[in-house]
């Protein structure tokens, strides 16, 4: 199969027969043989119902529907897992991506060997205040401390080969950085693609200004996992040796003043300081161990309750 569509929703019922049409007619003009993975987030409309008939009309599209809105990471994980095509495009439901990107998308990482494109929204419509100017920063911040070179990292439309979503795990509200999870899992030929980003027709946007402080949380968990997710005693034995050291100082200035009258033990700062750090040095150390122990993967962290499964994968 040359292209697995994976798409993500959310109470977009109005706009998905127009999208459908519209990769229709794409994937018909270039001869692609295709299938399109449409993962329902819990929708509260008809969407469930609108992607039943897309799949009767046409085998093509596939569709999951979970029980309850777990988000866009959850969804697309879930989609990741049940893609075959040999280059996996993502892109959102609500028509402000464009699929007469897809043709070129295919083109760079078949023919220029990309793991993955990122689109680059470089002219938008939304709001200045409230999208651009926030995301702007998000991204220079992320390009920054991951060391990728993209212009949007959030943009929905990505293509990545098929062995790249096989090989990385999304979750929370990881979707932001899927270029620096996947780097971080060896796929480093990252390349960007200029994109349409056009007018939402139908709905409402479904993110509100709190993405912006749960994505910097989320960037800073990446990048703590990827330099200690596997030695995490590399960190805490760091800060922990630090403190024991500024503890045993402490210890050796408040025994000399012992020794030499200055004052009682318990009258010095100093005294208070060793045992401060002496304590804070011991914790530091044993939650570097826990952490040695502990897999920082849970078995259940994404396991989602499916109502619906056309796709063949397992309930």
């Amino acid at each position: 199969m040359d292209i697995s569509i994976v798409i993500p929703l959310f109470n977009e019922d109005e706009s998905l027969p127009h999208l459908a049409q519209w990769i229709d007619r794409v994937m018909l003009a270039n001869g692609y043989d295709y299938e399109v993975i449409m993962v329902d987030d819990g929708s509260k409309d008809n969407s469930w119902k609108v992607i039943e008939q897309l799949h009767e009309n046409n085998a093509a599209y596939k569709g999951v529907k979970f029980r309850r809105n777990y988000g866009k990471s959850a969804a697309l994980n879930v989609g990741f897992q049940r893609a075959e095509g040999d280059v996996v495009i993502t892109m959102d439901a609500d028509m402000q991506d464009s699929p007469d990107e897809i043709p070129e998308l295919y083109r760079m990482i078949r023919e220029e060997g990309y793991d993955m494109v990122s689109g680059w929204k470089k002219k938008r419509y939304d709001s200045k205040l409230a999208k651009n100017i926030p995301s702007k920063f998000f991204n220079w911040t992320t390009r920054r401390m991951s060391g990728i070179k993209l212009h949007d990292f959030n943009c929905g439309l990505k293509a990545y080969r098929h062995d790249v979503v096989k090989s990385i795990e999304v979750y929370g509200e990881m979707h932001r950085f899927i270029p620096v999870i996947a780097k971080w899992a060896g796929f480093t030929k990252i390349g960007e693609k200029v994109v349409q980003h056009r007018k939402r027709e139908f709905g409402v946007t479904k993110f509100g200004m709190s993405r912006f402080v749960n994505g910097y949380l989320d960037l800073m968990s990446i990048m703590f996992i990827s330099k200690f997710g596997k030695q995490p005693m590399h960190f805490f034995g760091l800060i922990g040796s630090v403190c024991f050291l500024i503890g045993f100082i402490a210890l050796v200035v408040v025994c000399v003043m012992r020794l030499c009258g200055v004052m009682a033990l318990t009258n010095s700062v100093w005294f208070y300081l060793s045992m401060f750090f002496a304590l804070l040095g011991a914790m530091l150390f044993l939650t570097g161990f826990l952490g040695e122990l502990i897999c920082r993967n849970s078995p259940t962290r994404n396991t989602y309750l499916i109502e619906c499964d056309m796709t063949g994968g397992e309930l």
